[in-house]
Parts: structure tokens; sequence; C-alpha cells
């Protein structure tokens, strides 16, 4: 591939050569490549679901998982690089964690064995901090200081950001990931997996005011989630409503939801207030719910942002534009990284890290 011999100021806000950055996506059940240029944005992306494999178990089965990926991954870099028109990537991003270790180490393995061979520089990329900062990727990016929410089936986090690596967590889930909840929940009215997108379509067609279900921890101090509370009361409430053979699964499943964003959107939004923010980043599968996008910026008297659709789940765009704003993190290949936990608050701002945010 030709680089350019000359400067730009491209949408990662700070002047570099523009480079290409192939993302790779490992750390469950989604197989994502992806190639960001630091001057045009983000030139090709492609993600293969594992959830036809998994259905069958009503959950993620690892091992098949990991060996999945080995079958997937190179066909989707192959893809990645054909639609973005070159050989090979100036630098190579893999998500080194959290995630489920065999996995990751797919990913990994590939994106080192890939650094040697191309013999360029590979970097390792937090999975939380890649979906905080997928909003990157829209025309219309976040810039800095902001309040993350990253609500996914492994994570229920609110997290003050100032910067790139300047991460503070500010609350967390004691207990239950929301969409951990969600796919319970929907387990619990026999919905098929996943449960979330299930049990939200499921609610369209109910009452949200059928049953009032608690709000866990939304008059305490402080800004933690907790949701099994929340599961024990729909838990009885459907069993007291089959035996007496008046259960309405769409009332229970919009009641639920209602119980859940409301819970989300209360911690949030007293969570910017006290930090003094005036953007919202809300990322992560759960941020794909209608209700909780619909109620916050109704509620939020500042601004939103949130990944489009195909990005909030788990993909190879976001591990790209993270790699993209860490080349400073680049390694040498041939060290695999791969951690099952990863605390996203001990993460470090890189030296070139842009000061301002993207754009």
């Amino acid at each position: 591939m030709q680089r350019a011999q000359h400067h730009i100021r491209g949408p990662l806000g700070y002047d570099a050569l523009p480079m290409n950055i192939l993302g790779i996506e490992t750390s469950c059940d989604e197989t994502g490549a992806a190639v960001y240029n630091t001057q045009r944005g983000l030139i090709a992306h492609a993600l293969h679901s594992q959830v036809d494999l998994h259905a069958v178990y009503g959950g993620v089965v690892p091992e098949i998982a990991s060996r999945d990926h080995v079958r997937m991954l190179l066909p989707l870099i192959q893809q990645v690089l054909s639609e973005a028109g070159i050989e090979r990537p100036d630098a190579i991003a893999y998500t080194a964690g959290p995630g489920l270790v065999g996995a990751l180490m797919v990913g990994g393995g590939m994106a080192n064995g890939l650094g040697l061979g191309w013999s360029c520089p590979v970097i390792p990329v937090h999975h939380m901090e890649g979906h905080l900062l997928a909003p990157m990727l829209e025309e219309q990016p976040p810039r800095y200081p902001f309040l993350a929410l990253l609500v996914s089936g492994g994570h229920t986090m609110l997290v003050a950001v100032r910067q790139l690596g300047a991460y503070r967590l500010l609350g967390t889930t004691l207990d239950d990931a929301v969409g951990e909840a969600f796919d319970k929940t929907a387990k619990l009215l026999g919905l098929g997996y996943p449960g979330g997108p299930a049990l939200a379509a499921l609610a369209e067609q109910g009452s949200d005011q059928a049953f009032e279900f608690p709000r866990p921890m939304l008059k305490k101090p402080g800004f933690d989630f907790s949701f099994s509370g929340l599961k024990t009361a729909v838990m009885i409430e459907v069993r007291k409503r089959e035996a007496a053979g008046t259960l309405k699964r769409a009332d229970v499943a919009a009641s639920f939801q209602r119980a859940v964003v409301d819970t989300l959107i209360g911690r949030t939004i007293k969570a910017a207030e006290a930090e003094g923010l005036e953007r919202i980043v809300v990322a992560g599968g759960v941020g794909a719910n209608k209700l909780l996008r619909q109620d916050l910026a109704a509620r939020f008297k500042g601004t939103v942002y949130y990944p489009r659709m195909e990005f909030c789940t788990d993909n190879g765009a976001m591990i790209a534009v993270a790699g993209a704003l860490r080349l400073g993190d680049a390694d040498g290949a041939g060290e695999i990284k791969a951690r099952a936990r990863w605390p996203l608050e001990t993460l470090n701002t890189p030296d070139a890290a842009p000061p301002h945010g993207i754009g």
C-alpha cells in the first residue's frame, strides 16, 4: 500500500499520517473485523453472529464460541481488506479483554500472527473502551468530557470520561448486568435466545403500567445498580399469575422493561448532574433498546450520543477506531494478551492521544 507522505487532520482530531487499522473482535460470540482509515474513517466492516449455534443451549458455550471464531475470523479479515482495497493494514488492533479467554486467544493469536507476517504493529484493545468509543464512528461524535453508560449482557457501568484513557468508575452493578437481567426474565417468560431483543419486542404489545415492579437502588445514594430484586419480583408475579391462569406475558415484559429503563435513566442523569457533564454516551447491546433511547433523550437536558444500531453489539469497527486512537500503545507482534477480567479504570491516556476528542 502506498502511504501519503504528508500530514493530515482526519476524523481522529490530531495530525498524523493516514493509516489503515485492522480491527479484530472475538471476546464472546460475535466475530468481527473492520478497517478504519485515520483520514477517511470506517471503510469496511463485517460481522458474524453465533446466535444460532448457542440458541439450542440457551446461552454462550465458550468452547463452541472459540471454535467458530477459528472458522470465521480469517475469511472476515480477507473480506474487509478486499472491500477496503488494501493488501495489508498499517496496524492491527484486537480485543485483549475482558471476555472469554479462549475466544480472546483466537483473536489475539490471529492479530499477532498477521502482525509478524506483515511486519506491522499490534495494539491490544480493552473491549469496554471499544464500546465507549463506538460513537466516534458517527458523523457527529461526542467531544470530551462526557458520561458513559455502558450496558450489555456482561456489564452495567457509569464512567466519567475526561479524555481518552482518563476514566473514573462512578457506579456498576452489584449483581447481574442489565443485559443478563433481560435475558433471564425473557427465559422466565418462555422467550427464545437471545432474550433481550425478544423481550423488548414482546413489551411493545403490553402495558408498562400493568405491574408496579421495583426500581432497585433508585433512591439510594451513589450510582451503583442492582437487578436481582427486580428479577425476583418478576418471578414471583409470573408464578402467581401462571397458577391463577391470568398471566399476560406482554404486560410483564413491558412493566419489567419500564422498571429497568427508569432505573438506568434515573441513575445516569443523577450521575451526569453530579459530575457537571452535559453529554452522555450510551453504548453496549442494551443501548439499542428503543425505550431507553426515547426516554433518556426526553428527560436529559443535555445531548445523548449512541453508536448506530449495528455497532451497539460487539463488532470489529469499535476495536478498529479504538486502535486508531491508541496507536501509541502499539506493541511489536508476538505476545498474545488475553485477560478475562480487566478493570476499565486501569487504562492510561496514550502520549499521542488527541486532547479534545474526535473531530
